[in-house]
């Protein structure tokens, strides 16, 4: 379309010719119905010869034919470039190389010294000590030999003289608490003191004893037993706002005389009493379980619901 100044659109963009549309007229193909790769099912495809596997033989190398990489070299020895660098490197020494006297040695078994630096050690040699003389002490103390028994019915077996025999008589303790009892009454002047009155003892043998008169008995009171339970005339009446069910009357009227009522004295900021809000207040609520009665048993269906169901 031609606008002003006689160019046109194409002229404008700098294009030489319009786009071609390439799929006018073409059916529609889903995407997730095309091949992922159209090219691979048409036509011939490379075949490639399968693997192969590493080897000496020429086959298992990209090249037909084994490639030096350097074409035309001169041939070098190694040994010859080692014996080189060892002569360039011996010159480098001031002296010759030094050799140690003897080679090393081998220990031959435990607890010898072939072969240490040091040598034996005098300390822990395994010759005897010289010693002195062992001179035997002096003969132990003879004595006789020891009596023979336990000490129970043997004489003459202790360190000390036996005791010699004492006689004792029989009944001795018996004749000298008689002597000691005759020579008390001896000593004692006229007769044992007594009261006149009637020994008595501090406590009572019979703790329930007593000089007092007794009270008389009691008797029993036999209860009257009802042959029949107490009913009351008439039930109890009911309070019906009109004092009908009260033991007393009710009370006349009395006429308040008139007073006039004082207004209230309005108090200062100063004057009130600071108040602190209140707190949250709580609200009833309904239990899980009366939820779900409610939920499952209504107005409509209360008629038919069944017990077993729940």
């Amino acid at each position: 379309m031609p606008i002003e100044g006689g160019k046109t659109d194409m002229e404008r963009i700098g294009l030489f010719s319009e786009m071609e549309y390439i799929t006018v007229g073409d059916k529609y193909v889903s995407p997730f119905n095309r091949p992922f790769n159209e090219a691979a099912s048409k036509n011939r495809q490379m075949l490639p010869g399968g693997t192969k596997e590493m080897s000496n033989l020429q086959a298992g190398y990209f090249d037909p034919q084994f490639i030096r990489i350097f074409e035309g070299e001169g041939y070098v020895s190694l040994n010859q470039v080692r014996r080189r660098h060892m002569m360039e490197e011996a010159k480098k020494n001031l002296s010759k190389a030094f050799l140690p006297s003897n080679g090393d040695k081998k220990p031959c078994g435990l607890g010898s010294y072939y072969g240490t630096i040091g040598g034996p050690v005098p300390f822990f040699s395994a010759q005897a000590k010289p010693r002195e003389k062992y001179m035997p002490p002096g003969k132990n103390l003879y004595t006789n030999p020891g009596k023979k028994g336990t000490g129970y019915g043997y004489a003459n077996i202790t360190i000390g003289k036996q005791f010699s025999h004492s006689s004792d008589l029989y009944d001795v303790a018996r004749q000298n608490y008689k002597k000691d009892n005759e020579e008390h009454h001896r000593l004692l002047k006229g007769a044992p003191f007594k009261l006149n009155l009637y020994p008595r003892d501090y406590f009572d043998t019979n703790p329930y004893f007593t000089e007092k008169p007794l009270p008389p008995i009691k008797k029993d009171e036999k209860k009257e037993v009802l042959s029949s339970p107490f009913k009351p005339s008439s039930p109890g009446k009911k309070p019906g706002g009109m004092k009908a069910g009260t033991f007393e009357p009710y009370p006349s009227h009395s006429a308040d005389a008139y007073m006039v009522k004082t207004g209230k004295e309005v108090p200062r900021k100063e004057d009130k009493v600071f108040h602190p809000p209140s707190g949250p207040k709580s609200r009833p609520i309904e239990s899980i379980m009366t939820l779900n009665v409610k939920r499952s048993l209504n107005m409509k269906n209360y008629k038919t619901a069944s017990v077993q169901s729940y």
